[in-house]
């Protein structure tokens, strides 16, 4: 019989007990009409609803079967071809010969999407646990983000990365804040003297990157001012440096950035600081911003809560998000590169980065730049491949091309991570 169309098969259910266990590994019966394929095996992250598990399905197919996928396979903004054929888990563009056991996925097929701002292991409390953890991820998963680059969290996710199901995490350890200057319970807490220290402690605990916090609200002040003085922190990145990570650093205001962009750092988050005075500096020096526009999205908020107590911190809260698609827009056309982050945790649910990009394209910033933005030119920035041959089968498929409308992204026709595909995604 012909090989069938995975978009045709049927989908299997099942219900199972939370209690007994997270996980349920099964034989998808005969019935289910999965024929041709040899031994095919799912395991389901299943999630208690009404007191009944809904799992969402990952179909592990045997190592001879092959994934095909056709139609439109986006390899760069302009590079389109017309297949690619999935085996072991790795890509290829050369038809597998005698390949028998063959699934078709159809559609128009991305790089799975990069979120390079999101926190897994955090919420608004501080580190949640490896449950709550595992429900971030899976968000994130859902939407097509299948790379992380976590900001900072206090939880230790590393277990994450034994799990073929989950995306795969670019780690930048613990924040590292002024004392009383963050969230409580989100970052390391230290005064200038220590901070070389703890930069060194987190390159070591991190996958490359290390994160400051480079400004926040000084309660004497009553308005955001910079955290740490010049010297410290050319200290800190020289030291990330020699030691292998990049560094970045949160920043609303304006006050730090000078100074940070000056000492050598590699990235700035939100960014809603830069002025004309800046901004020729961060794209002379290449230093990169992820904007997060969605959590922008909560300043009038956040400014209406602190107006009595903080009434500066207020007003210039305000001004930040009014100005924020004009700033974007300008380091944009200064040249200055733009990803595409979410800022998720904390307080944001995960699962956004589709939003995201759409935030992007309010900003001014053309539709293929935007989609690049949590694409091809993201994976090029974090040293990830994207569709290239022998890569990773990490891939993304809708039903339409998302270089024309980005709010496709909202609607992922297939994820497959890891050559396996997401059933229910």
């Amino acid at each position: 019989m012909p090989a069938p169309d995975i978009d045709n098969l049927f989908c299997v259910r099942f219900r199972a007990s939370a209690l007994l266990c997270r996980y349920s590994i099964f034989d998808i019966p005969d019935s289910a009409g999965v024929t041709g394929f040899g031994p095919v095996l799912g395991i389901c992250p299943v999630e208690p609803v009404d007191g009944l598990v809904r799992p969402r399905t990952v179909l592990f197919m045997s190592d001879q079967a092959v994934l095909r996928v056709k139609g439109r396979v986006l390899v760069g903004p302009e590079e389109v071809r017309d297949e690619l054929w999935v085996v072991g888990g790795r890509i290829s563009y050369e038809r597998p010969a005698g390949a028998r056991d063959i699934r078709t996925v159809q559609g128009w097929a991305l790089p799975g999407l990069v979120d390079a701002h999101c926190h897994v292991g955090l919420d608004h409390h501080g580190a949640v646990d490896d449950a709550t953890s595992e429900k971030q991820a899976l968000s994130d998963r859902d939407a097509g983000a299948l790379l992380l680059r976590d900001a900072g969290s206090p939880a230790d996710t590393r277990w994450v990365d034994d799990r073929e199901d989950l995306p795969k995490i670019i780690r930048a350890g613990r924040h590292i804040a002024r004392t009383r200057r963050y969230i409580r319970n989100f970052a390391h807490e230290i005064e200038p003297e220590d901070l070389v220290a703890y930069v060194a402690q987190e390159a070591r605990r991190g996958d490359g990157w290390i994160k400051l916090v480079g400004d926040w609200i000084d309660r004497d002040a009553g308005d955001l001012t910079a955290c740490w003085p010049r010297g410290e922190v050319e200290a800190a990145i020289a030291e990330a440096h020699r030691l292998g990570a990049r560094v970045t650093a949160h920043c609303f205001a304006e006050t730090a950035l000078r100074d940070l962009v000056e000492a050598g750092i590699d990235c700035i988050e939100h960014a809603t600081g830069l002025t004309e005075d800046t901004i020729p500096l961060f794209a002379e020096r290449g230093v990169a911003i992820v904007p997060t526009l969605v959590n922008i999205a909560t300043f009038p908020r956040l400014a209406e809560g602190g107006a009595s107590k903080f009434p500066r911190w207020s007003t210039h809260m305000t001004r930040l998000y009014e100005r924020r698609y004009d700033t974007v827009r300008a380091a944009y056309d200064a040249g200055i590169p733009v990803y595409t982050g979410t800022d998720a945790g904390g307080g944001l649910a995960h699962g956004l980065v589709g939003a995201e990009v759409g935030e992007l394209v309010k900003a001014g910033i053309p539709r293929v730049d935007a989609l690049s933005a949590a694409v091809w030119g993201a994976r090029r920035w974090l040293g990830r491949p994207g569709l290239e041959e022998g890569a990773p089968a990490d891939l993304v498929v809708y039903d339409e091309d998302p270089r024309a409308d980005v709010g496709v992204l909202a609607a992922p026709r297939r994820i497959v991570l890891n050559g396996r595909v997401i059933d229910g995604a």
